[in-house]
């Protein structure tokens, strides 16, 4: 006796990669919730922003504008200045960011 499938539209998986996955080798962003660099610049200098989506914050890391935890998932900024190293990025709450000029860094526990 013939067995029916249940799903008689279903197409086997492929197990061959596509083309489409090799966006690496073309200088494509590896992961979308990375986004590119953004030059602000502000009364403190030259930055270098880089928007994170909460997909892509996987770690935890603190904030130095309020000295708080930004938890994995949650959605943020790298910045580092223009002229500096990328071993000197930060990672920084959005508006903690954004009101840098307004206040000073809080100070580290």
């Amino acid at each position: 006796m013939r067995r029916v499938h249940p799903y008689p539209f279903c197409v086997p998986r492929r197990n061959k990669p596509t083309s489409r996955s090799r966006s690496v080798d073309r200088g494509e962003p590896r992961d979308p919730g990375l986004g590119f660099e953004e030059r602000e610049s502000g009364a403190d200098g030259e930055w270098l922003v880089r928007p994170i989506s909460g997909q892509a914050a996987t770690k935890t890391y603190r904030c130095p504008g309020c000295d708080h935890e930004i938890a994995p998932g949650v959605p943020h900024v790298v910045a580092w200045s223009a002229d500096g190293r990328v071993e000197e990025r930060r990672h920084w709450h959005r508006p903690c960011w954004n009101s840098r000029g307004q206040r000073r860094i809080t100070r580290r526990r």
